[in-house]
């Protein structure tokens, strides 16, 4: 029997592995329930809207916060699904979907799939969702997620689409659209070609990501994969998405020339002429993203053969395992040991001292009257511990306005319990300088605060105990920063425990001239918070 159906077959299982897991994770969850999703087919829902706006982030190449996807959620339930839910229900549930059920809580996902080649089942690894450090307003860092190729893959295959033939069969139906004056069908279907442009390009770049971290790990079939696919894309895609553009423009100046000598455009005419000018704009991006894809195609190229030379020329380098070559031979022989120092003599070698500097001989030569007035100059020195000093000395300034914020902060909640920002701002009276020390401050602050929500100081004091501390100057640490303060303000000794939390999302506090780490005078407006000790 011809068996030759079964090829790729682990490739298949790769497809199905991703839904698979997916319900894994997700069908015996009773987290849903907490936030009124009670059924599985509004729990299987959520999960694909949140990859879903992932994957518009991603494609757009825009910041993902979970503070974002906990916006996006809030939006999604007000408008369609009406559950009781504030938004840090919303975060929280975020939260959940992309770290417990996307990122299997941090542990690596793997789905047996059958290889006929080989006889056996193998492990195929399946991954939705990374995520990157990046930092806003400067320096407040932060988590930002994106959709690895498995996730594309995964929102792809939704539209039954698979491999090269998705770029072609959108581009066949992009042109009967465009043929059937199917205007708006068609900015449907030049999106989606402009998506896949995008998704190929950061197909290669993850690709050179890997290969330079090790190109050994990037396998040959993978590397020829994606330079195929690289290749189809490019193929006659640009003279044809330059026919494409010639095409529209010339309806879009048919239909504006109608406009405005012959008669008025009705509705349709207006809404195709808009239509039209949407999809020459994709195309002209389209065109751009495939010289970028061209580009980028032949960078991968040539870092794979790089890589991969400089890996050739490390196999020359004689390599030993340490385990069989020398701990097993000095168990055998317990005399041995006597000459380790001949094993570990190179490992402590130390470069020669230098008694010529060649490369003053290749000086040019200087007059000796020039010389001498060089030599009356004033000489620089640099001294590196007096410059250490002085960046201590500035971070050391920058933590204790920290301090000064916070401390204004909590004597003024300790002396009446509970004290709102708006009150703080009446008590002040004009007088933020050790409150509001710089906008940037001001705002990682009470940022910071509002994500801890409830901190009890024992439990704060129990962790320093346990923990060895760093006795190097460090960034802001709001632990470390509150039990400063309470330790060393008697004032504050009785406090065991600060909460904070968000009023009204529509009332907001407004300090005015305020000064920025630039030096700039803005007005700040935030919302307004509770802040309450006990």
């Amino acid at each position: 029997m011809d068996l030759s159906f079964l090829n790729h077959f682990s490739k298949r299982m790769k497809h199905v592995g991703s839904y698979a897991l997916l319900l894994r994770n997700s069908i015996l969850k009773t987290t849903f329930k907490q936030y009124g999703f009670d059924e599985f087919y509004e729990q299987c829902n959520m999960i694909f809207i949140i990859l879903l706006y992932i994957m518009e982030q991603s494609l757009k190449d825009e910041q993902c916060t979970m503070d974002d996807i906990g916006g996006f959620v809030e939006i999604i339930n007000k408008q369609w699904f009406k559950k009781s839910l504030s938004y840090d229900h919303c975060k929280e549930l975020g939260d959940f979907i992309v770290n417990i059920i996307l990122g299997n809580e941090g542990k690596v996902m793997y789905f047996q799939g059958y290889d006929f080649d080989e006889g056996a089942y193998k492990d195929i690894h399946i991954n939705f969702v990374n995520n990157k450090i990046i930092y806003l307003d400067g320096d407040i860092r932060r988590t930002s997620y994106y959709l690895t190729d498995d996730g594309y893959d995964l929102m792809l295959s939704t539209l039954e689409l698979e491999g090269n033939m998705k770029l072609t069969i959108h581009e066949m139906i992009f042109k009967l659209h465009i043929e059937k004056s199917s205007y708006d069908k068609a900015v449907d279907d030049i999106k989606n070609i402009f998506n896949l442009l995008r998704i190929q390009i950061q197909k290669i770049q993850e690709a050179m990501r890997k290969i330079k971290q090790n190109a050994l790990n990037y396998s040959g079939s993978e590397y020829k994969s994606l330079l195929e696919d690289n290749l189809a894309t490019i193929g006659n895609t640009k003279k044809q998405f330059i026919g494409y553009r010639e095409n529209i423009r010339n309806r879009v100046k048919e239909l504006e020339e109608q406009d405005i000598n012959i008669k008025k455009l009705d509705k349709k005419d207006s809404d195709n002429l808009n239509h039209l000018k949407i999809i020459e704009g994709y195309l002209n991006r389209s065109i751009d993203e495939h010289q970028k894809i061209l580009s980028t195609h032949f960078d991968l190229k040539a870092l794979y053969s790089k890589e991969l030379e400089e890996l050739s020329q490390m196999t020359l380098i004689k390599r030993f395992d340490l385990r069989s070559e020398l701990y097993e031979q000095i168990l055998k022989n317990q005399n041995s040991i006597k000459a380790l120092d001949y094993f570990l003599r190179p490992l402590f070698k130390r470069d020669l001292d230098q008694t010529y500097q060649l490369n003053k001989a290749l000086e040019f030569q200087k007059p000796i009257r020039t010389r001498q007035s060089f030599d009356e100059e004033e000489i620089l020195s640099f001294d590196e511990n007096q410059w250490l000093e002085e960046q201590n000395a500035k971070i050391r300034d920058k933590l204790n306005k920290y301090k000064d914020c916070l401390n204004t902060i909590l004597v003024l909640a300790n002396s009446s319990g509970e004290i709102t920002l708006y009150e703080i701002k009446k008590q002040l009276d004009g007088k933020y300088g050790r409150l509001i020390p710089t906008v940037e401050i001001f705002k990682e602050v009470i940022i910071e605060l509002l994500k801890s929500k409830n901190i009890n100081i024992q439990d704060l004091k129990l962790e320093r105990d346990e923990h060895l501390n760093d006795q190097t100057i460090q960034d802001f640490q709001l632990n470390e920063c509150i039990l400063d303060i309470i330790e060393s303000n008697t004032t504050l000794n009785s406090i065991s425990q600060i909460m904070t939390y968000r009023l009204d999302a529509k009332e907001t506090v407004t300090f005015e001239n305020i000064v920025s780490e630039n030096g700039d005078s803005k007005r700040l407006i935030c919302s307004n918070i509770s802040i309450k000790v006990i």
